[in-house]
């Protein structure tokens, strides 16, 4: 790979390269949003949630084994070719959707091999940046993937209605694929040769297990990552089925659906910027993190027992309001750690992340399976389903990513 060329790009590699290809792809996943849930509720009928939380579970499992590989091989070969790669491969399975629905959802599962599209644009984002602008630059790549999720949804369901799914579909597709030319044509690579690593790659690097032995040898950081554990475990979970939840036990419709996500949507883009720039300001990042734990209590107590549609409206507020708990995490542990040892330490805390995010899922779904809430029940007469997580919803020091 590191001896294949590639375009050089346009201009000077910048922030706005990595905004590009983050909206593209989110973009097209965002327009499959009713489709996937009725392709999931056909082929899996009698075990929806199981199977929503399985696929998601193996997904985050795989992404949270190969991202250090990735990470790595990233800082040899530049970012531009694994750009390529995790776009290319997130996005493969789009196409099956209707063609092999269940070769679509097993490459769902295979693609987590390669889904760290976040983790690479944030690499991407911090060569072309100093320290004090970084924060804000991450903040727009955030921003940029809750835009995307505001506009898509809406306009799928739209195009749907005016056409058919399978025109969604093939939208889908082609956004995918205007993605990948933009990357090849477009993206200029972000690491100079003088910055990459040249020492050979050992697994002692790229091994996920030998990074999570260090969390235990430092206890701020060991606390820190229980802390993430605890908070994005049931957030993880929560996320990869929450649309369906709505769907199917409070009756959402599909535009009441696409409206509550660009409703969340907008309100997390204010969150992740405005309100968490003062809180930080003000009361400082523990504090910051403490705010957003109590808001992620009372969304997830509201998801857990609402009755009408307007609790869950009033929880969509919180919810945008949680996220910022993790962005105040990044920063809190950015702070504590040294100069040299900033990429280690998230690296740590994305370890846990990824984690959950394979459990997360896997254990909602197993819930969901033991209390027998599935699309055989007697008052459930439509379908709905979002097979992306958002777990890069949060991110801005990814993510993570990413949600890698």
């Amino acid at each position: 790979m590191c001896n294949i060329h590639l375009s050089s790009g346009f201009g000077k590699p910048s922030v706005y390269h990595g905004l590009v290809v983050i909206f593209l792809e989110f973009f097209a996943w965002g327009l499959l949003t009713n489709p996937v849930i009725t392709t999931l509720n056909r082929t899996f009928p009698s075990h929806t949630f199981l199977m929503n939380g399985v696929i998601h579970g193996i997904k985050g499992l795989l992404t949270f084994l190969s991202s250090p590989l990735l990470g790595v091989y990233s800082d040899v070969w530049g970012r531009k070719p694994f750009l390529l790669l995790t776009v290319f491969f997130t996005c493969s399975p789009i196409p099956l959707m209707k063609i092999s629905p269940m070769w679509y959802f097993a490459l769902i599962s295979i693609s987590g091999l390669f889904s760290v599209t976040f983790s690479v644009v944030y690499s991407y984002v911090a060569d072309v940046t100093d320290e004090l602008s970084r924060g804000a630059a991450y903040g727009l790549v955030t921003a940029t993937f809750a835009a995307s999720l505001i506009t898509s949804p809406a306009i799928g369901a739209h195009l749907a209605r005016l056409y058919s799914e399978n025109f969604v579909i093939a939208v889908a597709t082609g956004v995918a694929i205007l993605d990948l030319i933009f990357i090849f044509f477009a993206v200029p690579e972000s690491l100079p040769e003088r910055l990459r690593t040249n020492t050979k790659i050992s697994w002692d690097k790229i091994d996920p297990f030998s990074a999570l032995k260090h969390i235990t040898h430092d206890r701020f950081i060991c606390l820190t990552c229980f802390i993430v554990f605890l908070s994005y475990l049931p957030e993880a979970g929560q996320y990869s089925c929450f649309f369906v939840y709505l769907r199917l036990v409070l009756q959402f419709t599909e535009d009441e659906i696409a409206y509550f996500i660009a409703f969340i949507g907008i309100l997390s883009c204010i969150a992740q910027t405005a309100i968490l720039a003062c809180l930080q300001r003000y009361f400082g990042s523990k504090e910051t993190i403490m705010v957003g734990l109590f808001f992620q209590i009372v969304q997830l107590a509201a998801y857990g027992i609402a009755t009408s549609n307007w609790v869950m409206w009033l929880a969509g507020v919180f919810v945008a309001l949680s996220c910022i708990t993790y962005p105040s995490i990044s920063a809190f542990v950015s702070i504590y750690a040294k100069e040299n040892e900033q990429g280690l330490v998230q690296g740590m805390v994305n370890g846990v992340r990824g984690l959950c995010n394979g459990l997360g899922p896997a254990m909602f779904g197993f819930i969901f399976y033991l209390f027998h809430v599935n699309l055989n029940d007697g008052n459930i007469h439509s379908t709905t389903l979002l097979p992306i997580s958002f777990q890069n919803k949060t991110s801005i020091s990814y993510k993570n990513d990413i949600l890698n």
